[in-house]
């Protein structure tokens, strides 16, 4: 079983991602911004983070960078979520660190299959 963080503000969509994980078998910390998403970063070395592009506190871009920045979270894969679908935010995720950028609108099932990828790869 792994650990993995959820940092989503909006309640609906992180309590059903936290569902979804808890199905696979996974250990959930969930947290509702960024600064929030740091912190438990630190305090529960999770295996993974799922963290939304757009929080109040920190956004994603700069929880990744902040993980990034201390030795014991600078391993911890990143998926980021964003509404934004662009070309060059997903780019812009990618050079702050993050391993994967997923759309909102985006399949659960799907995700869930991303975060297995990832995991088994560490």
């Amino acid at each position: 079983m792994a650990t993995v963080l959820v940092a989503e503000d909006d309640a609906d969509i992180r309590e059903l991602v936290v569902y979804k994980l808890h199905q696979a078998g996974h250990h959930v910390v969930s947290v509702a911004d960024g600064l929030a998403a740091v912190a438990a970063a630190r305090e529960n070395g999770p295996d993974l983070a799922i963290v939304d592009v757009s929080m109040p506190g920190l956004s994603g871009m700069q929880v990744c960078t902040a993980l990034r920045e201390h030795a014991a979270t600078a391993r911890i894969p990143v998926i980021l979520l964003s509404a934004r679908a662009h070309t060059g935010d997903s780019e812009n995720g990618l050079r702050a660190g993050a391993v994967d950028y997923v759309t909102k609108p985006f399949s659960p099932r799907e995700l869930v299959q991303r975060v297995e990828s990832l995991l088994e790869k560490r």
